[in-house]
């Protein structure tokens, strides 16, 4: 007997042929996933929870809400654009509705990988919602296809669906739990099915998921910023490992958890903290807000400088530039001033007209610059292009010296489990030396945290080198899962170099 295969419903759309890296060179943003499960609103709700998640992603948005029957939206662009007005009840009608915001990270920026993605199956209706990224989705997939399994899309969420299809288990759970038994890497599930809402969490807690309450209906959540959007209580953070279920029996909702794996305390990613989630939202019990000003007040001791003005770099820099001042007694300003107006793909023929486009998000406050000596505090330094071009437009303004400096340590590693972080030949940490990287952007002092105050900003003693207690890859090579799909399944540093390397030459 042959397994049924999903029905896979996904509309044709071209490629995005722009450039992700040639306006902006910060991390690119994950994906952020939310549900709800007994509301009358639910559509409506799961809207609004997707605008409070829009900074995870802004390449496409979708939705999957049901009513005794399956209804799905799934576009290119941002929420506000598609999900909006008062015919969202008449178009995504039901009690409850999943959605997610996307950026590619595995898969193109094509419609047919935006999710939710949807399987009509054996044993009813299927939709699911993915942060984070699959280390094996290669290999799985391969393996499926020899199957006989037909892929519909180049997402490595499909392969979830594919082995829910392909699972003989008598319920939908326990092919769900089956499936996240062959997956590798980092996750955050949302999934509907006919009678229940379906959260999960990868056993080492890398991504993000938090549970909520609205009046009495449930929420899952990428952060709790998407919470506060739509006036629910959070609840608690779904654990590493977790897998929660929602149904609705005799009238009342019921919420089990089911732990197929075994527990173990949380390692959240670093760059959650760093960069990716909103400043007022609570990840793992840490305010990201407090965090991000713990950073810079360490930072300051790590590499003070004399200076007259500590200038962040918006938005991200913000709390962190807030934190250097008070620890230095520099004052604060706005030094620069971001339009939030400007467009992601602002890209030009011209390379002297293309070198301006970081003036259409970032300006120079003249008067706040001119003859000071000026301590830039950004997030991070990836690529280096978007820091120089700063650097650059802070010297015109009239500084009288530039003093860099990076809340977060070196990024000399790439990411594997979400981020779309370039290859380990485009980070500059990883190819220059620090007196390089400080010639490169053109300024006189350049500074970073260190991996151990990164830590103590978190509120850690000191790393354990033998159990780090957070994901911290991208700084120290240290991978905490295997990476079946790129060959290497040990935290060798020089190893992991070269073979990244090889990997961004083919």
């Amino acid at each position: 007997m042959t397994a049924e295969r999903p029905s896979l419903r996904f509309e044709q759309a071209p490629a995005d042929p722009v450039d992700k890296w040639a306006d902006d060179d910060k991390p690119r943003e994950e994906c952020g996933v939310f549900g709800v499960f007994g509301s009358e609103d639910a559509s409506v709700l799961t809207a609004l929870g997707l605008h409070g998640l829009q900074h995870r992603g802004q390449e496409g948005c979708g939705i999957v809400s049901y009513d005794g029957r399956f209804h799905h939206e799934r576009h290119l662009g941002l929420v506000g654009e598609h999900f909006s007005g008062e015919n969202m009840p008449q178009r995504l009608p039901g009690t409850s509705a999943i959605g997610h915001t996307r950026y590619a990270t595995q898969g193109g920026t094509i419609l047919r990988n935006v999710q939710p993605l949807f399987a009509d199956l054996a044993l009813g209706g299927f939709a699911v919602a993915h942060n984070g990224n699959l280390t094996n989705a290669r290999d799985l997939r391969e393996r499926l296809v020899e199957a006989g399994a037909i892929f519909q899309s180049t997402s490595d969420t499909e392969c979830i669906l594919q082995l829910i299809a392909k699972s003989r288990k008598a319920k939908v759970v326990e092919r769900f739990v089956e499936a996240l038994h062959q997956i590798e890497g980092a996750y955050a599930l949302v999934a509907l099915t006919n009678n229940m809402m379906i959260g999960a969490r990868d056993p080492i807690g890398i991504r993000p998921l938090v549970l909520g309450d609205r009046d009495g209906s449930p929420i899952l959540a990428s952060e709790t910023c998407a919470l506060d959007m739509i006036g629910a209580r959070f609840v608690r953070t779904i654990e590493p490992g977790e897998v929660i279920t929602i149904t609705r029996h005799m009238g009342e909702i019921n919420i089990e958890s089911h732990f197929p794996f075994p527990r173990r305390p949380a390692r959240s990613c670093l760059f959650e903290f760093v960069y990716f989630a909103r400043p007022d939202s609570v990840v793992d019990g840490r305010s990201v807000y407090d965090v991000r000003k713990r950073m810079g007040r360490r930072l300051a001791q790590e590499t003070g400088v004399e200076a007259d003005v500590v200038v962040p770099v918006p938005d991200s820099g913000v709390p962190s530039a807030m934190g250097y001042a008070l620890e230095s007694g520099i004052p604060y300003e706005l030094g620069i001033i971001r339009s939030h107006y400007a467009g992601r793909t602002f890209i030009q023929p011209k390379q002297e007209i293309r070198q301006l486009g970081v003036r259409l998000k970032h300006a120079a406050n003249r008067e706040v610059l001119k003859g000071k000596r000026v301590v830039l505090v950004d997030d991070s330094i990836v690529r280096g292009t978007t820091s120089r071009k700063i650097v650059q437009m802070v010297r015109e303004a009239g500084a009288a010296e530039v003093h860099f400096r990076s809340a977060s340590p070196p990024i000399k590693f790439p990411d594997f489990y979400g981020i779309d972080m370039p290859s380990v030949d485009q980070l500059m940490a990883a190819q220059m030396t620090l007196e390089e990287m400080r010639k490169s952007l053109g300024v006189d002092t350049l500074g970073f945290l260190s991996v151990e105050g990164l830590y103590a900003a978190m509120g850690a003693e000191q790393r354990n080198a033998a159990a780090p207690q957070f994901t911290d890859h991208c700084f120290t090579g240290e991978y905490p899962t295997t990476l079946t799909d790129h060959g290497a399944d040990r935290a060798d540093k020089d190893f992991q170099l070269s073979l990244l390397a090889e990997n961004a030459a083919e």
